[in-house]
Parts: C-alpha cells; sequence; structure tokens
C-alpha cells in the first residue's frame, strides 16, 4: 500500500485540515517541490503561518521526503547517473539524473504495454506511481543537483496514469519552477492524451513512441499499445505540435534487421517530411533476456545521415549503458532478485 501522501489532492487535503490558506498550501509545496527547507524566507513562520500547520511541519516535512529515498545510486561517466528510488510501500522505481540537469522519471511501478524490447514491459504493471510520488522523485534529485528539465520517460505508460502524471506536470510547471517546455511527456501514443494535454495552463513538450512505420510490426512490438496506425499518430501529434509551438520528438529505438532497413527510411520520409517534428534514434541497449540486437553504430549514424539528407531533422543519440543495467527497468529487476546490488560505471539508456 502506498504512502497516505502518495497523491498531491492527500497533500492538499493535509494542509487544510491543518488550518493551511491557498497561499499556505502553495508555499509548502513550492518549497518541497524545489527541495528548499520548509523555514526559507526571510518572515518567520509564526508571523503568517496558522499554529497548527507551523507545529506540524517538522513531521510532514519527514513524510513528503519519505516518498521516496535512494535505495542505490549508479553513476555513469557522462556525468549521469541511475538512481533506484524506494517508494514508500516499499516498491522500487528507476530515475536517471541527466546530464545539463535533466531528470528522468518513473511514473509506474512496471508497464502495461508490454514493449518487446523493454525489460520494465517485462514484468507487467504493479501499480501507479502517485502524484506526490512523481515530484518526490523530482526534489530528491534536486538535493542533490539542479534540475530544469523533467522528462516523463522511465518506468510506465503515462498514459495509463494520466490524472496523476498531469498533476504533477501543473506542479512541476507552477511552483516546481520547470519551462512548460522542459516538461516531456513521452507516451507510446493514446488518443486521451491528445485529448487531456491541450486543457491543462501547463503544456508539456511531447514526445511519441514510433519506432517504426508498419503497423503490423508496431503492433508487434508494442503488443498492448493503443490501436493506431503510424499515420495517425503522426497526424495527431502535428496538431498538438502547432497548438503549442514545441515540436514533436519522435522516438525510435533502432533494432538489428527489425527496423533499421532502407524501406523504413523511406517510409519515415514519407511520414515525417514538412512536419514539426524531430526525430530521435536510439541505438538498443542490450538486455539480458531478451533476443533483439543493437546495430553497429556505423549503420546507425548511416540512418541518420540519410534522413539529414531528405531534410529530415534527425538525431541520433549514443546510448552508452551496456552492461546489464543499462536499460530502464533493468536496475529494477537486478535489485528484485537475491543477488546484491552492486554500482556500476555506466551512463544510463537514452530514454
Amino acid at each position: 500500500m502506498s504512502s497516505a501522501l502518495s497523491t498531491l489532492p492527500a497533500i492538499r487535503q493535509r494542509l487544510r485540515a491543518l488550518g493551511a490558506n491557498p497561499k499556505h498550501e502553495e508555499r509548502v509545496l513550492r518549497l518541497w517541490a524545489n527541495a528548499l527547507p520548509q523555514d526559507s524566507g526571510r518572515r518567520k513562520l509564526e508571523d503568517f503561518m496558522p499554529q497548527a500547520l507551523r507545529h506540524a511541519l517538522p513531521a510532514l516535512d519527514d513524510e513528503l521526503q519519505a516518498l521516496a529515498t535512494v535505495r542505490s545510486e549508479h553513476p555513469g561517466e557522462d556525468g549521469s547517473a541511475r538512481l533506484l528510488v524506494e517508494l514508500g510501500d516499499g516498491q522500487t522505481v528507476e530515475s536517471v539524473l541527466l546530464p545539463r540537469d535533466g531528470l528522468c522519471v518513473s511514473t509506474q511501478v512496471g508497464c502495461a504495454v508490454g514493449c518487446l524490447f523493454c525489460m520494465t514491459g517485462k514484468e507487467g504493471l504493479l501499480r501507479q506511481v502517485g502524484s506526490a510520488e512523481i515530484v518526490a522523485q523530482v526534489a530528491l534529485a534536486r538535493r542533490r543537483r539542479p534540475v530544469k528539465k523533467v522528462v516523463f520517460m522511465g518506468m510506465g505508460e503515462p498514459a495509463h496514469n494520466l490524472d496523476n502524471v498531469l498533476d504533477a506536470i501543473d506542479l512541476l510547471g507552477t511552483a516546481g519552477a520547470i519551462g512548460h517546455k522542459q516538461l516531456v511527456f513521452s507516451t507510446v501514443g493514446d488518443r486521451r492524451v491528445f485529448e487531456r494535454l491541450p486543457l491543462g495552463r501547463v503544456k508539456p513538450a511531447l514526445a511519441l513512441s514510433l519506432h517504426t512505420t508498419k503497423p503490423a510490426l508496431r503492433e508487434q512490438l508494442l503488443p498492448r499499445a493503443p490501436r493506431i496506425e503510424p499515420a495517425e499518430l503522426v497526424e495527431l501529434g502535428e496538431q498538438y505540435a502547432r497548438s503549442t509551438g514545441y515540436p514533436i520528438q519522435y522516438q525510435w529505438t533502432l533494432l538489428a534487421g527489425v527496423n533499421d532497413g532502407d524501406d523504413e527510411i523511406d517510409a519515415i520520409e514519407r511520414l515525417l517530411k514538412g512536419k514539426y517534428a524531430i526525430l530521435n534514434m536510439i541505438p538498443y541497449n542490450q538486455v539480458d533476456g531478451l533476443d533483439y540486437q543493437r546495430p553497429s553504430w556505423e549503420r546507425a549514424a548511416e540512418i541518420a545521415r540519410t534522413l539529414h539528407r531528405r531534410h529530415i531533422l534527425t538525431k541520433l543519440r549514443q546510448s552508452a549503458g551496456q552492461d546489464v543495467e543499462g536499460g530502464c527497468g533493468q536496475l529494477r529487476a537486478r535489485s528484485s532478485t537475491s543477488a546484491p546490488i552492486t554500482i556500476h560505471r555506466a551512463a544510463p539508456a537514452a530514454h
């Protein structure tokens, strides 16, 4: 069972019960989300805060910090670090401190989509991560280093936990002081996302997991993703990109002999030419127990160069983590066995 304060509405309800007004609520949440002490600021708490709330703050702050704690930290050579994060009920998720003040957070314990090339999907969905638990991952990271960008690309499918993710995005984009386009909602594609995201006061950037232009292959690779054909997914993405002014980031995990052929290159050109989009190509990270292979770096670079020549803005990511904990979900999977956790010097996978 998750913590009583695992959602932002639960925290607000607790604060109101202690006599907080909206300004008090905002202050407590802002300081927590920014990893600042609750007695920060020039004014003394006794000058403006209700006595019951003031007296309860130390214990409340302890509860908020206990929402997400580090069980182990695995640093990378590029300045990144993969964190195995323990939630209040003992379940674990992964967060990744990224270079250039970025953070990748998890939105579910496990995942129901079941992508065939993903370790997280192998165990299925265990539970949702509450909105406060999502923000707690940011607060935890900020106690280590600055965080100016948050990508919802860790464990889980954000569209399957939409209310909690959107609540977290709303807080992070306001009291959390993160620019709206620096909040990146990553999804395999779900019509509810395209309905709900434009309605919020904080409109995040959008990353769509494409992986192939072929409908049948996409159904095979993402067996429990909503049945949206790639062409329709790109059209829905284009509408959101034009309405927000942020390009869509299309994610493409390169799998040797599966989606790295010349036919895919031709189809990508047809699909994305003229679109307000960036194609992120990520060579697959080898995963123990899964059959897919990483293409050669030369082949990946050739694909990116070919697409550039055809006027498709393509970024080839150097996904350096090649040990057992290099891909999302692998660190958690390793910790769930009886084997002790060891620290590896490897960069996390690109998400």
